[in-house]
């Protein structure tokens, strides 16, 4: 049995027994927490998805640790500009033991009805659809753009021509 739950923005798959670090939850280590976003729950056979999120279905554990993560470097630099800034930075964050995952009432029955109403709705559209595009067949055969008129064509000159220069007026 799994579930995947959001929080601190960032989605995560969890199962009982297993220990999660997470974006920094207010509390003393030992204290209960309770995730009620949860976006999946899976129970082996079973798998129920929220749009977005399920109702009735928790995850329960506890703080175990409160800390810091590793610094990183954070390096800002322009060449040719004699700019460099450097800063470090330790993410805070909760680690908890998630004690369980709870299911309120058959949230399976309740997943499989709104699927099959919107088994119905998907196909009748399917249905227009299909009419429609006879009609854009139509509309993509359209007549061939005129050609544009052949060029004159000019007589070339000679190379004599061309050696004797521009012509004169004879007046």
């Amino acid at each position: 049995m799994y579930a995947v739950l959001n929080s601190g923005g960032k989605q995560y798959k969890v199962q009982q027994g297993e220990v999660l670090r997470v974006e920094k939850i207010s509390g003393d280590v030992g204290s209960p927490v309770t995730f009620d976003r949860v976006l999946m729950f899976a129970d082996g056979d079973n798998v129920s998805i929220g749009q977005p999120v399920l109702d009735g279905i928790s995850v329960e554990g506890h703080i175990v640790e409160q800390g810091k993560a590793k610094k990183i470097i954070v390096f800002k630099y322009k060449r040719r500009k004699r700019f460099r800034r450097k800063n470090g930075h330790r993410q805070e964050f909760t680690a908890v033991q998630i004690d369980s995952i709870k299911a309120k009432g058959s949230t399976a029955e309740k997943a499989a009805e709104p699927e099959s109403d919107a088994k119905v709705e998907a196909k009748q559209p399917d249905a227009k659809v299909e009419a429609k595009q006879p009609e854009a067949k139509v509309e993509a055969k359209q007549p061939e753009a005129k050609k544009s008129a052949p060029k004159k064509e000019t007589a070339k000159k000679s190379d004599a021509e061309k050696a004797a220069g521009p012509k004169e007026d004879a007046e």
